[in-house]
């Protein structure tokens, strides 16, 4: 397997300074990860596409190697990221791959920006308004996390039951570890001001997704702890002839957790799109 290379990229944007992760050369695809995980989680895919596309892996705002959060965020906001990142590049139109978080993003992106993007592929992601007692759950437990100064104890075991389901805890115990880790170098009060903007105050997107226009695949964990199947199949329905697939033994982290049917399913669809 060649060596993957990436060059590490800086970028301001309205949601502050933006670490970006670049390799490769052809069209572009652009990576936005989960909520708490940074860009490294989609290594595996970079290997895979970098021979022949552009990959940039996005540490997304208050994560990673990116500036801290100080304040709430919008999602039209992180789209306006992506724009200010590809005009940076000198990129006009990239292919967009998300998770759970960039998912959501993904799709607000193709919405808002339809001559920016080729194709995407909207993983374990969801259109909907967290239900109100989720709402108030995530707002508790990002105080305690923020009070405490990061992940500890019960909330560590409770992040990687959001992310990982019963065939990923027994078959690949490593993709726990990198949950882990991920977790042991969030930045508690920038993740604190993350997480009440994606899932407290996230919109309901489903009329907004009603615009798009590209190419969609919509992907789903039929072990997905956080957002159910039927709950992902809504999302799929309000585009506009989008792709819906559900991967078997799979959960949250779809490109982690199976990342060579991942990179298969992706290059497939980019083929069969024409994108």
């Amino acid at each position: 397997m060649n060596e993957l290379k990436l060059q590490d990229r800086y970028i301001a944007t309205v949601l502050g300074r933006l670490r970006l992760r670049v390799a490769g050369q052809g069209p572009a695809i652009l990576f936005w990860p989960s909520l708490l995980m940074d860009g490294s989680m989609w290594l595996a895919q970079a290997r895979h596409f970098a021979p022949s596309h552009t990959v940039i892996l996005v540490d997304s705002p208050g994560h990673g190697g990116s500036e801290a959060l100080t304040r709430m965020f919008s999602f039209e906001e992180c789209a306006q990221c992506i724009v200010q990142v590809l005009d940076a590049l000198g990129i006009e139109k990239a292919h967009m791959v998300g998770n759970s978080w960039g998912g959501m993003i993904g799709g607000t992106f193709a919405a808002l920006y339809p001559e920016r993007i080729g194709a995407a592929v909207l993983m374990n992601a969801t259109a909907s308004r967290a239900p109100l007692r989720q709402r108030l759950e995530f707002r508790l437990l990002t105080h305690v996390v923020r009070r405490l100064g990061g992940f500890r104890g019960p909330f560590v075991s409770r992040a990687i039951k959001a992310f990982v389901g019963p065939t990923t805890a027994r078959e690949r115990p490593q993709v726990a570890e990198q949950i882990r880790a991920a977790l042991r170098h969030i930045d508690a009060r920038s993740v604190y001001w993350a997480v009440n903007s994606v899932v407290p105050a996230r919109p309901d997107q489903h009329q907004l997704f009603g615009r798009i226009r590209t190419p969609v695949l919509v992907l789903a964990g039929i072990e997905d702890p956080t957002f159910p199947v039927p709950e992902t199949s809504e999302m799929a329905q309000a585009i506009p002839g989008a792709e819906f697939l559900v991967m078997d033994r799979t959960g949250h982290l779809a490109g982690l957790e199976r990342p060579e049917e991942v990179n298969a399913i992706v290059e497939s669809f980019l083929q069969r799109s024409g994108a």
